[in-house]
């Protein structure tokens, strides 16, 4: 990976809080369980921008979180953008593919009669009595 990077130590979080300015943006990496979710990608990058000052310790704040407190919630902190990872705000990958144009689904007549059966059982719910 090009660009520099800050290790979650304290002389990271200090060489990280001197190189930042407003406006400037760090990438982390994030792991994803692969049990929980199978068909997203083994590995996320998030951008966090930092744009503003905390007015108690005067570190660099993206969102709620400081420099150093970002170095240790998220673990190493990039400058750039992995390469051939994907931002995890961006969609996710499709699993299904989409149905070719010419695509024609068939219901067979098996098929409508226990699809009209079901309307039929339904209750009608103008009919339907509440507090039973």
């Amino acid at each position: 990976m090009a660009g520099r990077t800050w290790e979650p130590t304290k002389r990271g979080a200090k060489d990280l809080n001197r190189w930042l300015s407003k406006g400037k943006t760090v990438y982390t990496l994030r792991n994803v369980a692969q049990n929980i979710a199978p068909y997203e990608d083994a590995q996320l990058y998030s951008a966090h921008t930092f744009d503003r000052r905390s007015p108690i310790t005067g570190e660099w704040m993206t969102s709620h979180l400081s420099a150093s407190g970002l170095l240790a919630q998220e673990g190493t902190v990039y400058e750039q953008p992995p390469k051939g990872v994907r931002n995890i705000a961006s969609p996710a990958p499709q699993v299904a593919g989409p149905l070719p144009k010419n695509y024609r689904g068939v219901l067979d007549e098996t098929e409508i009669r226990g699809l009209e059966k079901r309307v039929a059982d339904m209750p009608d719910p103008k009919k339907r009595r509440w507090g039973r």
